[in-house]
């Protein structure tokens, strides 16, 4: 099954250096925060949303003290309550199919931001709907092996157990996938089961990829890629090409 580009992005990045990681936690915080106001809880209890976003933040190892100070402060009166989502659809070199997803207080800073990416890289915004038919949200759960240590009949009968319904071995890396309402249930049994993740989230998975084989339009994709994920008002970046 197609559909593990995300895991790529975080590979490349992965020895990056602490603001890196700053940033991501600064963007998860933000979702953190939405969600509390969204669900009306700070407890995942009962708050679904924010059950899913704490799965994500444990994943990337944000610190517990983090995780309570996001949700102390997303309880308190007004905070997060300018923030909007919006989705990007467009299409990057040779048709590759990118869905950005933002959170922002700010549309008209960041939607002429996310355009101006596009149009300097050879891609182009299109409409509402453009290319998200052609992915489909699920949970995803990627999990180190690049030590080989792990064996694959038993993380495939493990992430069964814990409700999933896919896994895929992608090298050094496992990847499983479950319908994104499973997700904290089976992050959370894979956790108990002894399994540590590099990512745990829901993801756009694509329905089929596209290759590049020109180097400039390889050159541009890359770009692209790493200008939106380093926007600040830029929560994911999804595509189908096959790197």
């Amino acid at each position: 099954m197609s559909g593990h580009s995300k895991w790529h992005n975080i590979q490349k990045t992965k020895g990056a250096a602490d603001a890196k990681r700053s940033a991501a936690f600064t963007k998860i915080a933000r979702e953190m925060i939405i969600a509390v106001k969204q669900g009306g809880s700070g407890d995942p209890k009962y708050n679904s949303q924010l059950a899913t976003v704490i799965a994500k933040a444990k994943a990337v190892n944000m610190p517990k003290d983090n995780i309570k100070r996001t949700i102390d402060k997303a309880l308190a009166s007004g905070s997060g309550d300018n923030y909007e989502r919006l989705q990007f659809e467009g299409y990057g070199p040779s048709g590759v199919a990118i869905i950005v997803e933002a959170l922002t207080d700010n549309r008209n800073r960041t939607s002429p931001n996310i355009r101006h990416i596009f149009d300097k890289y050879n891609g182009n915004l299109g409409a509402q709907g453009c290319v998200a038919w052609n992915f489909e949200r699920r949970g995803q759960i990627v999990i180190n092996n690049e030590d080989e240590e792990l064996d694959e009949d038993t993380v495939m009968m493990d992430a069964l157990d814990a409700g999933a319904d896919d896994l895929v071995n992608d090298g050094d890396v496992f990847i499983v996938y479950c319908a994104t309402d499973a997700l904290v249930g089976v992050s959370e049994a894979l956790e108990k089961a002894g399994y540590t993740f590099e990512s745990a989230e829901e993801a756009m998975i694509p329905n089929d990829t596209v290759k590049l084989e020109k180097e400039g339009d390889i050159k541009n994709m890359e770009k692209i890629i790493e200008l939106l994920e380093d926007d600040d008002d830029v929560q994911n970046v999804w595509h189908n090409w096959d790197m």
